[in-house]
């Protein structure tokens, strides 16, 4: 009877050590580098390519709005690359603002393997960047969730004028004992993108949207962030799945985001 206890213990230990250290594989999934580029879907755009402070190349694109209110920093999801996210661009340079897609490293056309503290390396170099292309605008920073926890980093780095956070988690260790309830991933996880904790310190706008109709994300996850902001401007609630861009594609949610720009933006020096 011991010896059978022993076996299927034996194998859980080996998952968790499996899951311990093949963690980044498990977080992380980048996508290849781009096929097509802003101009074909009629944006006009510029290469922003970019070196982090550890020198990491990073690839980037710049799309400049015609009469710019604000600039926008965006910073997206767990897979794919800026390529897959031409369409928010879009959305951002039609209610009047520049904006920067870039990847992160190890993703698209960028150099490198991604960590956490890269990523938030990652968006210091394409937050610098956006100040220099389109000076004396304020940045916001657009996270969608995985991007939004790299967000919430970033305003802890560099002077943002607002957050929005779509479908962003508490916490990376939170979603993965969701996802894997039987494994104690918040005591494996060594990777945390921790912006619950984070939030209640940044004297910095935010936009919180979230669906109940994430299965990835939960809904709780949206209301606890907002809940954890130190100034909470507006809660959005979206639909869809997770990967369905609820906030920017659908109209109602998308006049919200266009409120929050005109709201935290001042007037270009």
């Amino acid at each position: 009877m011991f010896v059978w206890l022993l076996v299927p213990a034996g194998l859980y230990l080996a998952v968790c050590v499996a899951a311990w250290a093949f963690e980044r594989k498990l977080v992380y999934f980048p996508g290849p580098a781009p096929t097509t580029t802003p101009r074909e879907f009629g944006l006009e755009y510029v290469d922003a390519p970019l070196t982090t402070s550890d020198g990491v190349a990073l690839s980037a694109w710049f799309l400049p709005a015609r009469a710019p209110r604000v600039a926008v920093l965006v910073c997206h999801g767990n897979a794919g690359s800026i390529e897959n996210r031409i369409d928010k661009a879009r959305v951002f340079v039609e209610l009047g603002a520049s904006v920067l897609l870039f990847d992160y490293r190890g993703y698209g056309a960028s150099a490198g393997s991604p960590s956490e503290e890269g990523t938030y390396l990652d968006a210091e170099c394409a937050f610098d960047e956006l100040a220099r292309c389109a000076p004396g605008l304020a940045v916001v920073a657009y996270g969608e969730s995985l991007g939004g926890a790299i967000a919430v980093e970033l305003a802890r780095r560099r002077p943002l004028a607002g957050l929005i956070l779509d479908s962003t988690f508490t916490s990376l260790p939170a979603v993965g004992a969701n996802a894997y309830p039987w494994l104690p991933v918040r005591l494996l996880a060594r990777t945390r993108y921790d912006s619950e904790a984070k939030l209640a310190t940044l004297d910095v706008p935010v936009l919180v949207a979230h669906s109940r109709g994430d299965r990835v994300v939960p809904f709780e996850h949206g209301r606890a962030l907002h809940a954890a902001a130190k100034r909470p401007v507006a809660f959005v609630e979206t639909r869809g799945g997770h990967n369905e861009g609820g906030l920017l594609l659908a109209a109602d949610s998308a006049r919200a985001v266009a409120d929050f720009l005109a709201a935290v933006a001042p007037a270009r020096r």
